[in-house]
């Protein structure tokens, strides 16, 4: 079995998706580190259990608390 075809696999396995709405997705197995959603129309998701996958958590929520807080400090003087 490729790599290509485990990580289909494992796309395709419900244990490894959140609920429907968010759809979180954690396979250690999947080599990618960003995924389609269960329903590729919504769009693309972090495997969270990949490690690239925690860094571009942990930046894509800093990144915007970064910039408000230098707009912050703008306005205030």
């Amino acid at each position: 079995m490729t790599q290509d075809e485990i990580n289909r696999a494992e796309w395709q396995k419900p244990h490894n998706w959140s609920d429907p709405i968010i759809g979180l997705y954690f396979s250690k197995r999947d080599t990618r580190t960003w995924v389609p959603k269960r329903n590729p129309k919504m769009g693309w998701t972090l495997n969270l259990a990949h490690p690239a996958g925690a860094w571009w958590l942990t930046g894509l929520v800093a990144a915007p608390l970064v910039v408000l807080s230098f707009i912050a400090r703008r306005f205030r003087g």
